[in-house]
Order: structure tokens, then sequence, then C-alpha cells
């Protein structure tokens, strides 16, 4: 199962603070401009919590000029939490991906949703392990544009970590497709 994206991808990663959502919107983001050529913007809101409360990082990825930088019709929802599922997977457009972990939403409500156990496939690399997902059932972005996104971003001595992290979201994208 994967979305058709349009010139114009919008993507929605929501979760709990220290999922790492607001990080791997960064990662997506400079994956889609430095490294794949394309005009990426990406915001964020966190409550202020620092950990356990709702986080949310926006992409927009386009191939052309961006004259929006909000997300108004996601075409992909990544959702890590029971709350963030409830806020925003309405806001999956017609067609569009909606992609849960399986272990923290119940997302009975939402047929279409592809259930993937995020967070207990790699528990300190949970945003990674959402980018593979993501970035395996879309190909918004290359896969060597986001393992080199990773790369840059991730801390020193975690570089192998987070690639295994990437890796198991890919698997699991590709088993989802299946």
């Amino acid at each position: 199962m994967t979305a058709k994206l349009s010139p114009r991808t919008e993507i929605r990663l929501a979760g709990e603070g220290g999922q790492g959502m607001i990080l791997a919107g960064i990662i997506l983001a400079e994956a889609a401009a430095i490294y794949d050529g394309k005009n990426a913007v990406q915001t964020q809101s966190y409550g202020p919590e620092a950990r356990g409360g709702a986080s949310k990082a926006e992409v927009v990825i386009a191939s052309g000029e961006i004259d929006h930088p909000e997300v108004l019709n996601a075409d992909v929802v990544v959702a890590l939490s029971q709350e963030a599922f409830k806020k925003f997977a309405s806001s999956v457009k017609p067609g569009g991906l909606l992609i849960v972990d399986e272990e923290k939403v119940d997302s009975t409500s939402a047929p279409q949703a592809i259930r993937i156990p995020v967070t207990k496939m790699a528990f300190e690399t949970t945003g990674t392990v959402a980018l593979g997902v993501l970035v395996g059932l879309t190909g918004v972005v290359s896969r060597e544009a986001i393992e080199k996104a990773v790369t840059a971003r991730a801390p020193r001595g975690t570089e192998e970590m987070n690639h295994k992290a990437l890796d198991a979201g890919f698997t699991a994208a590709e088993k989802a497709r299946k």
C-alpha cells in the first residue's frame, strides 16, 4: 500500500515528546532539500512538557515553489500516540496514507491505517524507524537522501544504531505493502 503523491506533498508526523517526531521532520526536510534537490519547509509544535507531551512536525515537499508552509490537507500522517491519532487521523486526504504505531494507537476506527509496531522496533530511535516506514511507503525522498540526512543528524557514536532503525522501517514498509 502506498500513497499517490502530488507535486506538493504534505506530511504530518505526530506523537509524544521524546519519540523523535520533531527531529524526524527536520531530517525528512533536509533529505528532500539538501540531498534530493527539492523544495521543503518544516514546522513544528510541542507542548510545554519535554517528554510525554504532544508534539507535531509538519513537512511540505515540492518540486516547485512552496507558497504556503503549513500542512492543510495531509498526504501522509504518522501518528505514534493515541492523542496524535485522535487529533490528526481525520486530516489525511482521501487516498492518503495513515501510519500508526500498532502498540500505542487504537486505530480500529480507521481501517485504512497501516499498523506498524514502530516503538517496539526501536525504542531509542522511534523517529528513525518511522522515517524508514514513511519513505519506504511513499518514496517522497530517495533512500539515499534519507540515509545521508540521518547520518548527518545522528549523534556521534549512534550512526550504526540509527541506520539499523532506518533499515527496520524500510523492512516494515515492504511487509506492509504485501
